[in-house]
């Protein structure tokens, strides 16, 4: 509780973890459809296979690539492999003879198919200039996991060692010039793309790995948003909460009070089990930070995808000011959490 305690006098206004996941938020996909000649792509000693999800998913072609454990060391361990998927889509591309371009989208913190279904990007551009389109799953996720799997990847220090950014992006480089000599394209240009910590990995590629890349496409991506390089008060943060002060300063206000409410009544005696009641939990709260964390991720989240047809920002600042004259702080934004979710049954922490 003194860490939430500590957060409310600080802050006193709306966080969010730069790495949130996009998994909790729903995503429509493109409809695409499935190139005629994917079977004309020649097999270079790769596992292949056709992927789709669903009908309104482009049909892709998924390989897997014996990628290295460990790019920069020289131990016994280091020259351990695992299987790396990325996926292809040939629907746009002009072919290695015309020299057509390869978008490469490089995979963040989550398994591939999240990003084949949410980036629409790539396929709204590639028609234009007849691009070639893949997606690389960053290593430690999906099906990309070393040792065999993701219990014994991260059994110890020593094998979690090698979940690196800079391990992931020499990742990409050997799968990027793979598939140009598999297709035969070495002359075709790489612009990698990327969304948050996979925009970070984009402009990094960039810089690490020029000849590889001659451009790259960074979405929302906090490249300097590290210790000590961001004011505490500013940042990401401050965005959330201007966010919400935009839509409306009383909502803001009752959110920033909030704070400050949850941390004196789990200070008293039974004050856990009151909180409990306040906010419908599922199951007894243990401390207040796991219900502080909770409303941190519902904030930001509804800032960072506060978007057509909900926007989730406006519903919560609305149950929060039309709650009826006279509701309590903390019942105020209860109901900015049934808003949200849209059901009433229980909080599940």
């Amino acid at each position: 509780m003194d860490t939430f305690l500590l957060l409310s006098c600080l802050l006193l206004c709306f966080l969010i973890t730069p790495t949130f996941s996009l998994q909790s938020i729903p995503f429509e996909g493109p409809r695409l459809s499935a190139h005629p000649e994917f079977k004309t792509v020649r097999d270079h000693g790769i596992k292949a296979s056709s992927t789709s999800t669903s009908s309104s998913v482009t049909k892709f072609r998924t390989y897997y690539y014996k990628q290295t454990l460990d790019h920069f060391n020289y131990r016994p361990d280091s020259f351990i492999t695992f299987n790396q998927r990325y996926v292809i889509d040939f629907q746009y591309w002009g072919g290695a003879k015309t020299d057509a371009p390869i978008f490469v989208n490089l995979g963040e913190e989550a398994p591939l198919e999240l990003d084949m279904k949410v980036i629409g990007f790539l396929h709204e551009h590639a028609p234009k200039l007849k691009a070639l389109i893949v997606f690389i799953e960053h290593r430690y996720y999906g099906q990309s996991v070393p040792f065999g799997s993701r219990q014994e990847a991260f059994r110890n220090a020593s094998q979690l060692g090698y979940f690196t950014s800079t391990q992931a992006l020499a990742d990409y480089a050997e799968v990027i010039l793979h598939v140009k000599k598999m297709l035969m394209a070495e002359r075709s240009p790489v612009v990698a793309f990327g969304a948050s910590y996979g925009g970070m990995l984009a402009s990094w590629f960039r810089l690490k790995y020029p000849h590889v890349a001659m451009g790259a496409l960074a979405s929302s991506a906090p490249i300097l948003y590290f210790d000590d390089l961001v004011p505490a008060d500013g940042g990401y943060y401050a965005v959330v909460s201007s966010d919400f002060k935009a839509v409306s300063q009383s909502c803001h206000d009752t959110i920033a009070q909030s704070w400050l409410e949850i941390a004196k009544i789990a200070e008293k005696p039974n004050g856990l089990q009151q909180l409990s009641r306040l906010f419908n939990t599922c199951s007894p709260l243990k401390s207040a930070t796991i219900l502080g964390t909770y409303l941190v991720l519902m904030y930001g989240s509804s800032a960072q995808y506060n978007r057509a047809p909900v926007y989730q920002v406006s519903r919560i600042c609305e149950a929060i000011d039309g709650a009826p004259k006279g509701t309590s702080v903390l019942k105020k934004v209860y109901a900015a959490v049934v808003a949200y979710q849209q059901w009433i049954e229980c909080i599940l922490l």
